[in-house]
């Protein structure tokens, strides 16, 4: 069932050059974190915050369908999870579905489908079930005394991929902040180490010596947690003003923003490799970028935009991770444009346009959303008529493949159209001495005319607010 599970293509219009590009290192860092083979994941006497760090290997994906799920789309779903799964490191060695309305508040499945999941964990000698829905702790522990392995959920997957693709320090502290706050309330153990709690004369007898210092090892490990998330918080809090003063130097010299959206492995990164010349990583993984790159970009009449490459997104994708990325998502509600990157090759490229504007809603906190474009990247892996359907159905949307180039001249025209027009148009005469003030007018604004007299340079130009007083104290 699961052969060919990673059969969708990344465009690779940056790759095959002869010297080794920053993309490649950082791809061939990732591959040396390699996971350990034949690491025990048994229920032993061991925290949640140690269990947790056992790495995922030859995994069992479980997933429900019936109700407002069709049985296609669960078959889907789980196909996610398990690129998801892969993504992190695992082997997947089988996926189970089982149709049901409503998950069992114990245990998930049902007590007989979760007996069954027990005898094919153990026949397949898998060591790790993954449930493609986000589990409630109790369900999570309950589930685990019947298959007698580590249970994770589609958050914990998604999570421990952050966690390994985070590269700067305040990706890094995000991704951890949301892991914490995700194992929290899932905190358990096991073993007797977990709940001694000596203090008095106890029921073995003890006294004088046997007094504990009055906290168990999970409770130790909670307020450990709570103090860890703090700090985080307190340093995410320090980080934002950095930002904010990068967004307002941005806005004071009137240069558009343009923010590329979409869901994961649509793409993005490979766009902005095409537009921009970059050479950021490009991989056929999910979640492959995390940390935002942002470059500069020209027009053909000499206008300068910034065009950002931002983190991908997922159905059901974590609420902490939401919160704990919301000041770069921020990013890219605060664009003038987003340029929204779907896969078409995808079977179902309509729900994932549905669920990158989901997360953009709930993002925006209600604020006006900029404008979008949708484009269509993988455009030579599909069909001519399935893209011209697609098409038809996304009127002003436009098809493109990095690969082959095809599409990439309009998707620029396109882009620079959408991209707003300095307010304030003025007519002014520049003095020769200060022609720095005319380089600005060709970054950040639209020249409609220029010329040259004894006097000085005559500009018309449609220019941001900051540059016409500017331009008129120079006058």
């Amino acid at each position: 069932m699961w052969a060919g599970m990673n059969e969708a293509r990344a465009d690779g219009g940056q790759a095959g050059r002869a010297a080794a590009s920053g993309g490649e290192l950082e791809r061939a860092e990732r591959a040396a974190l390699t996971r350990v083979a034949q690491l025990t994941t048994e229920l032993e006497d061991v925290s949640e915050v140690e269990y947790r760090q056992l790495r995922l290997e030859r995994v069992v994906l479980v997933g429900l369908y019936g109700g407002d799920k069709t049985q296609a789309q669960a078959e889907l779903s789980l196909r996610e999870l398990a690129a998801l799964a892969e993504t992190a490191g695992s082997e997947v060695l089988d996926g189970v579905m089982q149709r049901r309305a409503q998950p069992d508040p114990a245990t998930y499945l049902g007590s007989g489908k979760a007996a069954e999941l027990a005898d094919l964990v153990e026949a397949l000698g898998a060591d790790t079930v993954v449930v493609d829905s986000e589990l409630a702790p109790s369900q999570r522990r309950a589930l685990e005394d019947v298959v007698r392995v580590k249970v994770v959920d589609r958050t914990a997957v998604i999570l421990d991929i952050f966690a390994s693709h985070a590269k700067s320090r305040e990706g890094k502290a995000q991704v951890e902040l949301a892991q914490l706050e995700y194992l929290l309330p899932r905190l358990r153990g096991w073993g007797e180490s977990m709940s001694r709690q000596a203090g008095g004369r106890v029921a073995a007898g003890a006294g004088i010596g046997s007094r504990g210092p009055g906290e168990t090892k999970i409770e130790l490990d909670r307020r450990r947690i709570r103090e860890r998330i703090a700090k985080l918080r307190r340093a995410l809090a320090a980080m934002e003003p950095q930002r904010a003063t990068r967004r307002a130097g941005r806005e004071r010299a009137g240069v558009p923003a343009v923010a590329i959206v979409g869901y994961t492995n649509a793409g993005k990164s490979t766009l902005l490799n095409a537009l921009t010349g970059a050479d950021v990583l490009v991989d056929d993984q999910l979640f492959a970028t995390l940390d935002p790159t942002v470059r500069s970009v020209t027009t053909g009449d000499g206008r300068v935009y910034t065009l950002a490459d931002t983190v991908g997104f997922v159905r059901q994708l974590p609420h902490q991770l939401i919160e704990a990325f919301a000041s770069t998502l921020e990013e890219s509600v605060g664009a003038d444009v987003l340029l929204h990157a779907v896969d078409a090759s995808h079977p179902d490229p309509d729900s994932q346009i549905v669920a990158v504007r989901e997360v953009l809603a709930e993002i925006s906190h209600g604020a006006v959303p900029p404008r979008e474009l949708i484009v269509f990247t993988k455009a030579d892996a599909v069909p001519p008529p399935f893209l011209q359907t697609l098409l038809a159905g996304h009127p002003g949307a436009v098809a493109v493949s990095a690969l082959s180039g095809e599409g990439l001249d309009e998707l620029r025209a396109r882009l620079e159209q959408a991209l707003p027009r300095p307010p304030v148009e003025v007519r002014v005469l520049v003095p020769f001495a200060r022609g720095d003030l005319v380089a600005r007018v060709h970054r950040s604004g639209e020249v409609l005319s220029e010329t040259y007299d004894a006097e000085g340079i005559r500009l018309h130009a449609r220019v941001s607010h900051a540059l016409a007083a500017d331009l008129a104290k120079a006058r």
